[in-house]
């Protein structure tokens, strides 16, 4: 770290500019409920009597507050630029919130009072800046905050910053798997604007496609990565404003930076830091900004642990040293090195998915991940004495009881996606299931979570006169190489065991994510066009363990591309699939995915849909943000380094075996895939005779958040798709 109090010498970054904005007064002209709308990311007030939550019933994700236990509802933001997360201060006087200005990736972080009054932003009002939220200091007199605002005058090598002190070492071939290995971090240059050409999709509703000129192909001009910018600052930043913005940390060229805790005293800060792959928890003293110490931490959620009141222990979601990830104490000195680290929860073959760490530090709330489905337990913490003898949860220590054993909390539905402590003992839960819309649940003195009010209903999870929707079908898959990969079918309605469908083999974005049973529009309309879906976890996928995770690391990928082929010929086996009537879809990722198979396994399906998916690895270097390009060098490759494995693995490589119609679908704000790298892959399919066309959503980056773009997007592919499997 660079203590810019003692070092005058070093610039310091450019703090983030809070700048006021006129207050939003609770008002619903033009947001009338929408029966089926989802609600999601609570955050309760110190009480437990209020919850901030995001809800979509206006068409695009807006900041809310609801009674817990009523249906009294306040919009506190009227904008149109989607809410991406919520955190309401300890002190109960704030409200901060992360936005997406046009629905692009570059995001700002918003306060508001609980009354709607006192609007502003924090960070991220800059034009081409981002910033993130953080967590409030324990008094709420602050607010963590990450910004990737350009730094000046820092580099990996100078003394103080989070970087280490030598340049990082690039990952030697052969040795993708090695959790100690460090990656290369590489920046990235900003996608330009290019002109634009109109097309027609000759689709029902759907509005004219945009199709811009490629750049030239990666095979013809290689660009090269910039190596530099685009670093990373962790603030405190007071909401009132009374206080300037403290500096916490810097990455010159950092992959992530969260600050996900501080201690009662100021004393030490929990960061999650590092590349996907290879992140970590590192404890820094605000004194001197040397790290005391680190420990690995898994992928998946940001917000790792938490310190307990005292600052002595430091409880964790890890997988240090372990194939799932686990709660994992950690005994810290003083000086916040690490004295001793223990596993106090954990199951056989399951990854902690969520950690919710209780203010007082009595108890936690755990969710287990199942096989995609959740478990939700409450478990006491040990007491301090226990922590230093090392005995888990149910030990005994010098005559004093065990610690109660870990409660179930029973669940409405398969999975939870957010927890947050609501009062002394409540909880807001995020819950979704497969048969309902995304809602928030309340449970008040550790009871059994009850709907809240203002959530939608699980019989409107669809509009009248549609058909209801249906659980799915958890399916085993064995790979070629045997490796065992799963994922879930959902039948078409009227479908049964003698008749082989069209199907739609869906794949997830991340890689490091998971297929889970949750309702999901897309799925809906897929199947009321007659279309069964298979959603496969491939190799890469979250839920599996950390080695099913690395899996596909660099070559490993093509067997990954091999796995969508295996699951497509699962599901005809088991004679669900119609091997005349396959088609392939996916977004991010899986978007990448969809593109590869369709040129390595050209036979198998008859159209795709790829959803801002990568077409060629080095076009996407060049062109995404660089935190996102140093994140991802640890997942496909260098492109200096290794350009031929990047170039082998690029769609765009193998273009010539494109035999079906392909639809590509992209927000136009994409800076994390940049457009370019649809419009290119569409250009080549077209100049070949192949059909491809694109459809870019406005004001979308790289999730689409609007609704009237989402119904857009859903009603066109799903169109796009049966045309094509169409006998």
């Amino acid at each position: 770290m660079v203590d810019q109090r003692s070092d005058p010498v070093a610039p310091p970054p450019a703090a983030p500019q809070a700048v006021v904005l006129p207050d939003a007064h609770d008002t619903r002209e033009g947001h009338s409920p929408v029966t089926a709308h989802g609600c999601w990311y609570p955050s309760a007030d110190p009480t437990g009597g209020r919850v901030a939550f995001i809800c979509n019933r206006g068409g695009v994700p807006q900041l809310w507050t609801g009674a817990a236990d009523g249906d009294d509802v306040h919009l506190l933001d009227t904008g149109t630029d989607p809410v991406i997360e919520v955190s309401w201060s300890p002190d109960g006087r704030w409200i901060a919130y992360t936005t997406a200005p046009g629905g692009g990736e570059h995001t700002r972080v918003l306060c508001v009072r609980p009354d709607g009054g006192d609007r502003r932003i924090l960070a991220g009002a800059l034009a081409g800046s981002t910033a993130y939220l953080g967590r409030w200091t324990r008094d709420g007199s602050a607010i963590a905050i990450t910004t990737t605002d350009p730094l000046v005058g820092l580099s990996a090598t100078e003394p103080g910053t989070t970087a280490p002190a030598e340049p990082y070492q690039e990952v030697p071939p052969g040795e993708w798997i090695s959790r100690d290995g460090r990656a290369v971090l590489l920046g990235g240059a900003h996608h330009g604007e290019v002109g634009t050409v109109l097309l027609d999709t000759g689709l029902p509703g759907a509005v004219p496609t945009v199709l811009r000129p490629p750049r030239p192909a990666p095979y013809e001009i290689a660009p090269e990565p910039h190596l530099t910018g685009g670093g990373l600052a962790a603030y405190l930043a007071d909401p009132s404003g009374v206080r300037p913005p403290e500096l916490l940390a810097t990455e010159p060229a950092g992959a992530t930076l969260r600050v996900c805790d501080t201690t009662s005293d100021g004393r030490l800060v929990l960061l999650l830091r590092g590349p996907r792959g290879r992140r970590e928890a590192v404890v820094l003293r605000t004194d001197s900004g040397e790290t005391a110490c680190t420990v690995p931490v898994a992928d998946g959620d940001p917000w790792i642990g938490r310190f307990s009141p005292d600052g002595r222990t430091l409880y964790l979601r890890s997988d240090a040293d372990r194939e799932f990830a686990a709660l994992v104490t950690a005994e810290l000195g003083p000086d916040g090195h690490c004295r001793h680290r223990q596993v106090i929860a954990q199951r056989d073959c399951v990854d902690l998915e969520l950690l919710s760490v209780r203010d007082d530090g009595r108890s936690a709330v755990l969710a287990w991940n199942v096989r995609g489905r959740s478990e939700l337990e409450v478990v006491s913490l040990p007491a301090s004495r226990r922590r230093r003898t090392g005995a888990g949860i149910g030990a005994e220590v010098d005559g004093s009881p065990p610690e109660p054993a870990p409660r179930p909390l029973p669940l409405p539905h398969e999975v939870v996606t957010r927890i947050s402590p609501a009062g002394p003992v409540g909880l807001a839960l995020a819950v979704s299931g497969s048969v309902r819309r995304p809602g928030v649940w309340h449970a008040a003195d550790g009871g059994s979570p009850v709907r809240t009010p203002w959530s939608s209903r699980d019989e409107d999870a669809v509009a009248p006169g549609r058909p209801p929707p249906q659980r799915p079908e958890h399916l085993r898959v064995r790979a070629r190489d045997g490796l065992e990969l799963g994922g879930w079918y959902y039948r078409a309605p009227g479908g049964g065991p003698d008749l082989h469908a069209p199907c739609v083999v869906h794949l997830h974005g991340g890689p490091e994510q998971q297929e889970r049973p949750v309702f999901d529009p897309l799925y809906h309309e897929l199947l009321g066009h007659g279309l069964d879906v298979f959603a496969p976890d491939v190799r890469g996928s979250l839920g599996a363990g950390r080695s099913f995770v690395n899996a596909d690391l660099g070559a490993g990928r093509f067997a990954a591309i091999d796995d969508v082929a295996d699951c497509a010929a699962h599901v005809v086996a088991l004679g669900l699939a119609d091997p005349r009537r396959l088609a392939v879809m996916g977004h991010s990722y899986g978007g990448y995915l969809t593109l590869a198979s369709l040129v390595w396994h050209p036979e198998l399906f008859r159209t795709g849909v790829s959803v801002c998916g990568m077409s060629d690895f080095l076009t996407f270097f060049a062109g995404t943000e660089p935190w996102i390009a140093r994140s991802a060098a640890a997942k496909y490759g260098h492109p200096e380094r290794d350009r031929d494995l990047l170039h082998a693995l690029s769609p765009m490589s193998r273009i010539d075996a494109l035999r079906v119609p392909l639809l590509a679908v992209h927000g136009e704000h994409d800076t994390n895939v940049p457009p370019g790298e649809s419009e290119q892959m569409v250009l080549a399919a077209r100049q070949r005779g192949i059909p491809a066309e694109l459809l870019v959503l406005p004001n979308e980056g790289h999730e689409f958040r609007n609704t009237r773009n989402r119904v857009l997007f859903r009603r066109t592919a799903a169109a796009w798709i049966e045309r094509h499997l169409a006998d």
